[in-house]
């Protein structure tokens, strides 16, 4: 059943309910443009081929580390329409307070789960379209992202090495890919 808030419908969160994304784990991420616009360039023999939009993106993700120096960037991709990457979280005394219940990890419940909301994934993915866009919008004013993101926590080597592989040839799948338009 779908909500409604101040008379509009609400879209329930992709987010695990009982994950913090500010906790120490990689994270595989795809951020679209608005209506999948190609705005960053465009697949060539296999190849991407940037745009100066194209390039912007991947200045500022290659910059996510300057403004947050407990991530570690790894794979990614700048694609016609969206971004495939993976964020690690890496705090050094990793502020997850952990509780031991039945031999499983579990997070303390006695946590702020409304705390400070600028050390987590939301607040990275949001630097970056904000730079993106500040930028972008000097070449083409009609730039946009779309308003959500997707992500996925990378739970295991297997499942890293796989979305690794993924982003690395997806440039030269392109035809086939879901966000192809």
């Amino acid at each position: 059943m779908t909500e409604k808030y101040q008379n509009k419908y609400r879209i329930a969160s992709a987010r695990l309910p009982q994950w913090d994304y500010g906790w120490n784990a990689a994270y595989f991420v795809t951020i679209c443009t608005h209506g999948r616009e190609h705005y960053f360039g465009d697949i060539i023999n296999g190849r991407m081929q940037l745009s100066e939009i194209g390039h912007l993106a991947n200045k500022y993700w290659s910059e996510i580390p300057k403004h947050f120096p407990f991530v570690e960037l790894d794979s990614f991709v700048v694609m016609p329409n969206h971004v495939h990457g993976i964020v690690i979280i890496n705090k050094p005394n990793d502020e997850r307070y952990v509780e031991t219940q039945n031999f499983a990890s579990l997070p303390s419940e006695s946590r702020n789960k409304f705390g400070p909301q600028s050390k987590n994934l939301a607040s990275i993915i949001r630097g970056f379209k904000i730079g993106v866009t500040k930028n972008a919008r000097i070449i083409n004013a009609d730039f946009a992202w779309q308003s959500r993101y997707h992500d996925h926590i990378i739970r295991n080597d297997e499942s890293l090495y796989r979305i690794r592989d993924y982003i690395k040839n997806n440039p030269s799948k392109w035809m086939k890919d879901k966000f192809y338009e």
